[in-house]
């Protein structure tokens, strides 16, 4: 099937069905499951593929697209590709739209592009971002990582910036610890730009956000949208049988082989065994699972296709679980060494 830029109109349709959560304390509201830009939107991606998801996805009213400076391969790729399509096919959607995108990690030579929180760094990348996706203005800018190397007085007062500039509406962090999220808080609070959303990586397989992030966001009225909800792939039937050609793991796209432990496909088995029992997919029960908590705002997913896509918003039909199910879950949704983001989260 060939997609013909400028022929694309959205469904009449497309708010009927998807359940949307206010963010914290703040007025915006999320689509419940929101598409992220990572590892499907590069130039290794077909371009009709990505602009395939992207219609389907706002058509079945996800409203969220997120994005970073070093999503592709190439670094810069992502943002370059959905700033094609969303010229042929968006634009004129522009206001139904939440676009974020995120400045943290090595993005270009030299001692100003390696990386961290530095104001020179923060602001020029988002410039670099904008340029790529050809809009005026970010809806959410991240500081992608924890710098220790850089006073978070200066991170935080960059992303200040960036909101008082107009090239940015919220001001957001990853990967950030409680108690750096706390003083991110309060910082920007002095500054008058209110932290808006916290994106970590949480799954049933990496829970580290339970032990004291959660917490902070609730208190604090910090919204949370949670990535890699599938642990990269692996709460999905795909690896239950081995490592099939095409997947993340034979690529090596931030899943190793090495995590496909014995002990892990046992404890993905069995989740599997119960997602079953609920009429549900293991991707749509784990995603579920997360929604579970009215803190999280939104989880962000990843779609290599439409179907993946469509199968991931189906945990939407079932977002109930019963304190038995819950229980057993735990048994099983234990910590499984694929927290790749563990170092930002450390201080």
């Amino acid at each position: 099937m060939t997609l013909h830029a400028d022929d694309y109109q959205a469904s009449r349709s497309r708010y009927d069905s998807m359940t949307y959560r206010r963010t914290g304390r703040s007025g915006l509201d999320l689509p419940a499951v929101s598409l992220g830009l990572w590892h499907n939107f590069g130039d290794d991606v077909p371009l009709d593929r990505q602009r395939a998801t992207l219609r389907r996805a706002f058509d079945l009213g996800v409203t969220h697209f997120d994005l970073a400076n070093n999503y592709g391969p190439p670094y810069g790729s992502a943002e370059r590709n959905f700033g094609t399509i969303y010229a042929q096919d968006f634009k004129r959607y522009r206001d139904e739209l939440i676009l974020s995108t995120k400045a943290g990690y090595d993005m270009w030579p030299g001692p100003y592009g390696q990386g961290g929180g530095s104001r020179k760094y923060v602001l020029s990348s988002l410039d670099q971002s904008l340029a790529r996706m050809g809009v005026d203005y970010v809806d959410i800018f991240y500081s992608h990582r924890f710098d220790e190397t850089t006073p978070l007085e200066e991170t935080m007062g960059a992303l200040d910036t960036a909101v008082r500039q107009g090239k940015a509406l919220y001001a957001g962090i990853s990967s950030y610890s409680g108690p750096r999220t706390k003083e991110a808080v309060e910082i920007l609070r002095e500054l008058g730009t209110p932290l808006l959303i916290h994106q970590p990586s949480y799954s049933m397989l990496n829970r580290w956000v339970e032990e004291d992030l959660l917490d902070v966001l609730g208190e604090e009225g910090v919204g949370c949208i949670a990535f890699s909800p599938l642990a990269q792939g692996m709460l999905t039937s795909k690896y239950l049988g081995g490592v099939p050609e095409g997947s993340r793991a034979s690529q090596d796209k931030s899943l190793s082989t090495d995590l496909l432990t014995e002990q892990n496909l046992t404890h993905i088995r069995a989740l599997n065994e119960m997602a079953q029992s609920r009429g549900q997919s293991l991707a749509q029960m784990a995603l579920a699972w997360i929604l579970r908590d009215q803190r999280i705002t939104s989880v962000l997913i990843g779609a290599s296709s439409v179907a993946q896509l469509e199968d991931s918003l189906g945990s939407l039909d079932n977002l109930d679980f019963s304190q038995e199910e819950l229980d057993t879950i735990d048994q099983h949704a234990v910590e499984g060494g694929i927290n790749l983001w563990k170092t930002s989260s450390a201080h």
